[in-house]
């Protein structure tokens, strides 16, 4: 359907997870790090800084709306889902623990793999360890003990019970020696045997089936899967890892940015994706605002043999704060591979495959913002990192902001001003009010602090990790 028929959607509060009262201190274990939906909507990861992963599920296992219809009907709608799906609680389990004082547990990315057999595959990462995970549904055997035999019969039952067993004096006689009067009122002893009720649930188990270790220097901040099923790739600030999900005690690196020199380096890697069809191409974004996409079957390492894409209108006269911000911290694929939806710290920009010399859109964020670039660098927020992801037909985005905001666009809508939504529980959340950054010193690495200097001294040499 041509795009530009399609009315926006309207967005609503749908559900909240881990509600908590005003009263309740917030751990910093608790915070939330990352979030990965699988590719049908029915499973949603949660991973925090405790190192903690929670699985949540539609309360059927799948969406219920796709119950109801069949397969022709529901390609005859507009989208595929008729009602909101409602999600429950399904397992939780620690992934990472404090390697180092250098390296925490928190989880940097989630990554759902292939589900087989009915079990769900999810890989996981901190700073330089990753981890497969298999959670897969069982059925426990649970008992429970009930104070007296007579709690488990209704008052049908009991009767049918008592003319069962009436004996020929009209009293009845129970297994166990235990005596009833016939009629309404029934005297049971004070000591009796407890009874225990079995009965089967289903609970969700995980288990690490795979380590992979020691193969990044700096910290990783991206997962990707391959299309085929097998290979994933690790990217950290300045590398790129091919690996095989069944084998890890192994990896391939396939790009690598680091100089021989490490004060001749001018950018470092802050993203990376394979394409969702092609299995030989992926892209990775820079700090310098750069798209590349590489052709794995051109050459083992891939460094040399990429296509580029950059703005070349935001690439024209440049400053030392519009190099900071010109930093990409998010790319990622729609479903059918024909753009690349890119993130930096004042715009939400859209590629088409066949132009790399400037976005076919271009979605302004924090413009507002850019007369105080100065105070926002001051503060360390220019370095803040937002992310970006897109609906399943590829036509809506949606990204962060500041003040608990939450941007949506809608391409083809003919507008680029979006919705700008409130993560809150009120309906009428929708505002029209500009975010604004609280002041604080945000957390950088070591590798962007050991460039702080040599940037105010030299623009060509800034680094932006976080």
């Amino acid at each position: 359907m041509n795009p530009t028929t399609r009315q926006p959607l309207e967005w609503k509060f749908s559900q909240v997870f881990g509600e908590r009262s005003s009263d309740d201190e917030i751990q910093d274990a608790d915070r939330i790090s990352t979030v990965e939906f699988d590719k049908s909507g029915d499973y949603v990861a949660v991973g925090d800084r405790g190192g903690r992963i929670v699985i949540f599920e539609t309360k059927d296992g799948k969406n219920t709306a796709d119950q109801h219809y069949s397969r022709n009907q529901l390609e005859q709608l507009d989208y595929v889902s008729l009602n909101h799906p409602e999600y429950r609680y399904k397992t939780e389990f620690q992934s990472h623990e404090p390697e180092s004082l250098e390296i925490e547990e928190k989880i940097n990315k989630l990554k759902w793999c292939t589900s087989l057999s009915g079990s769900l595959f999810i890989l996981s990462t901190n700073d330089k360890t990753i981890k497969l995970w298999k959670v897969k549904d069982r059925k426990v055997k649970k008992a429970r003990e009930i104070d007296s035999p007579h709690q488990l019969l209704s008052s049908e039952n009991t009767l049918l019970s008592e003319r069962s067993f009436m004996n020929e004096q009209g009293i009845p006689s129970f297994a166990n020696g235990n005596h009833v009067e016939s009629g309404a009122d029934s005297i049971f002893p004070s000591q009796e045997p407890r009874s225990k009720i079995a009965n089967y649930e289903d609970t969700a188990y995980a288990r690490c089936r795979r380590v992979y270790a020691h193969a990044h220097d700096f910290n990783i901040n991206s997962l990707s899967n391959n299309s085929d099923g097998e290979p994933f790739i690790s990217a950290d600030d300045l590398r790129i890892n091919l690996w095989n999900l069944e084998v890890s005690n192994q990896s391939f690196n396939i790009i690598d940015m680091k100089p021989s020199n490490m004060e001749e380096l001018t950018e470092v890697i802050t993203s990376s994706e394979f394409h969702p069809i092609h299995c030989n191409l992926l892209a990775y974004s820079s700090s310098r605002g750069f798209i590349r996409l590489v052709d794995m079957r051109q050459s083992a390492l891939c460094d040399y043999s990429a296509r580029i894409f950059q703005d070349e209108e935001c690439h024209g006269s440049r400053s030392f704060l519009t190099e900071i911000v010109a930093s990409i911290t998010d790319i990622k694929f729609p479903v059918d591979g024909r753009h690349i939806l890119s993130r930096d710290y004042m715009n939400l920009k859209l590629w088409d495959m066949h132009m790399d010399s400037s976005p076919v859109a271009t979605f302004k964020i924090h413009e507002h913002l850019r007369p105080k670039l100065c105070d926002l660098y001051n503060n360390d927020s220019i370095f803040d990192k937002f992310e970006c992801c897109l609906s399943g037909d590829g036509l809506h985005f949606a990204t962060g902001s500041y003040s608990n905001l939450l941007r949506i666009f809608f391409h083809g809508g003919g507008s680029d001003e979006g919705d700008t939504i409130e993560a809150s529980k009120d309906p009428n959340s929708i505002k029209n009010r500009k975010p604004l950054p609280r002041a604080r010193r945000s957390s950088l690495s070591n590798l962007t602090r050991g460039f702080t200097n040599k940037v105010m001294k030299a623009p060509a040499l800034i680094v932006n990790i976080r």
